[in-house]
Order: C-alpha cells, then sequence, then structure tokens
C-alpha cells in the first residue's frame, strides 16, 4: 500500500532523493537516472494510449483495443521495475515489486504477433508512420536510453538480469508495434536511402 498525504515535502531541495529502503542519494545517482528513466518511458506510454482514443472509433477498433490492454498492463510493470530499481538490495529478494522473466516471455509472445503479417524489411525505417507510430516510436527511443542507464547502473551496482532482458524486449515491441500501426492505418514506411548520397550531383 502507498499512501501519499502531501505531494511536496522539501526534502529533496538540496539535490537529495530517498531511495525505496530509506537510503538517502543524490538526485544524480545511477539507480535515480534508471528508474526515472523508466518513469519517462511510463510517461510517453500515457500519452500514446490518449492517442489511441482519439482515433475514430470504428476504424481497428480491435486492434487498438488489445493494443491498449497490452500498453495498460506494461504501464503496470514498468511502476514494478520502477520499485525494483529504487531498491538496493533487489537481487537479494528486497524487492517485493520487479519484473519476471515471465514478464519478457509474454512481451516476446505479443512482440511475434504483432510481427507476424509484416513484410519484411529491406532497409532502416525513418521514424514516423502516423501519430500512433511516431508515439510508439518515441517510446522505442526512450526505453533504449533506459535500457542504457539501467546497464550503466549494473557497472557500479547489482541489477537482476530480468531487468535489462525485459527493457531490450519492451524496445523492440514498440519498434514492431509502430509498424504494425502503419500498417493497420495504410501509412507509407520511409525507408533509409542509403543511396540518395551517390545521385547528388
Amino acid at each position: 500500500m502507498v499512501y501519499i498525504s502531501k505531494v511536496y515535502t522539501k526534502f529533496g531541495d538540496r539535490g537529495d532523493t530517498m531511495l525505496a529502503s530509506g537510503d538517502t542519494v543524490g538526485k544524480d545517482a545511477p539507480r535515480v537516472a534508471a528508474y526515472g528513466d523508466v518513469d519517462e518511458l511510463n510517461a510517453v506510454l500515457g500519452v500514446l494510449r490518449v492517442e489511441l482514443a482519439r482515433v475514430e472509433p470504428a476504424a481497428q477498433r480491435e486492434l487498438l483495443t488489445a493494443l491498449d490492454a497490452q500498453l495498460g498492463r506494461i504501464q503496470q510493470e514498468l511502476f514494478d521495475l520502477g520499485a525494483e530499481l529504487a531498491t538496493p538490495g533487489a537481487t537479494e529478494g528486497k524487492a517485493p515489486l520487479r519484473v519476471e522473466e515471465a514478464d519478457v516471455t509474454r512481451l516476446e509472445q505479443e512482440l511475434d504477433a504483432w510481427n507476424a503479417d509484416l513484410p519484411p524489411l529491406r532497409s532502416f525505417i525513418l521514424p514516423g508512420g502516423g501519430p500512433l507510430g511516431a508515439y510508439a516510436h518515441l517510446a522505442r527511443t526512450v526505453c533504449r536510453r533506459a535500457e542504457r542507464t539501467v546497464v550503466t547502473l549494473t557497472r557500479v551496482e547489482p541489477v537482476r538480469a530480468e531487468a535489462v532482458r525485459y527493457l531490450n524486449r519492451l524496445s523492440d515491441y514498440f519498434f514492431v508495434v509502430a509498424r504494425a500501426v502503419a500498417h493497420a492505418f495504410a501509412v507509407p514506411e520511409v525507408l533509409w536511402d542509403t543511396h540518395r548520397r551517390s545521385s547528388t550531383p
């Protein structure tokens, strides 16, 4: 149970914050940076879900309903991951909430399902694909940054391998989702043109 009676405490006015363990660290500590990036990713998913709700009701409703359900669950899992990262000693079982290998496996299954009907890529694609695709690409890039920040944390403190695997798989998930929604709404994918410079006079 989390109980919040007051939003501001003034505790952090000098640049410190308190971890879930009660330890005080600087707001620029690697652990704080890691769960901060995960929190930012969660906020991007909130924006993506708002954009989903704005789509014309009759347009691809089954697809969007399924995607929204998955994103809602992922937001919950990201809170679990943030709680884990905010808890020193999580590798020793001190974090009651955390991502598990089953969460990684479920992402893989969902990723494969979204990818099943997509044409193979002939090149890298430019981020875009309509509003939904663009927000999914934004989620992908923020997720990659969160993954890098967590990997940085692993260099100085123990972090469960499942946390890194989860973020790695999740960024792949967003890439495939970006492609899937673009194809569902017939938005052309713009490929990276590696030959454009050779044709320049």
